[in-house]
């Protein structure tokens, strides 16, 4: 049974990354919900993780004891192959996708030292976005449109994913504007 089936009132966040000009920022906002219900408007779902000493930042949607169990995997996948983010991506969806406990986790992670930028899924997707922008969760979808449409204009990397959370929380009634925001670059 998933997490959605189990406890079909609890509903998402929105997480966008931006690359642009050689910065990436995160951006994710503060909100869980549980049905009609803001259950915490401050929660904190990106964060910056150096386990070889190199900084990555990952941002996650999805349930937070899940996504918590993903980041120390991927932090061991770094630690056994520092500076090689792709490898530490693709092993953990691999461990993700094949383990019978990590299986039933349900989590969607955005994960970027900075050069690289990967969406990684409980699927055994690791995705490199197009258009250097990545968004995940509830307001994921309205957050990446905003984002295409700002990236030609004046605006860095971090003005533009923190509009684009702007906007998707504007629209998405689980996405609020209490923006955590870690920038690389």
């Amino acid at each position: 049974m998933s997490e959605q089936q189990r406890f079909p009132g609890w509903h998402g966040t929105t997480i966008v990354a931006v690359r642009k000009n050689g910065k990436v920022a995160v951006v994710g906002d503060g909100q869980v919900s549980v049905g009609p219900t803001v259950m915490k408007g401050t929660a904190r779902k990106v964060r910056r993780l150096s386990p070889d000493g190199s900084d990555v930042i990952c941002g996650f949607a999805g349930s937070t004891a899940d996504a918590f169990t993903l980041l120390e995997r991927l932090e061991a996948k770094l630690e056994a192959a520092p500076g090689q983010l792709a490898r530490a991506c693709v092993d953990l969806a691999k461990d993700w996708r094949t383990d019978k406990y990590l299986r039933n986790l349900e989590a969607m992670l955005i994960v970027t030292d900075g050069r690289d930028l990967f969406i990684v899924t409980g699927a055994g997707d690791v995705l490199e976005p197009e258009h250097d922008i990545a968004a995940v969760g509830s307001g994921g979808n309205f957050a990446l449109a905003a984002a295409r449409a700002l990236m030609d204009q004046e605006m860095d990397a971090e003005a533009i994913a923190r509009r684009a959370l702007s906007i998707a929380a504007d629209i998405c009634v689980y996405t609020n504007g209490n923006a955590v925001v870690e920038v690389i670059g």
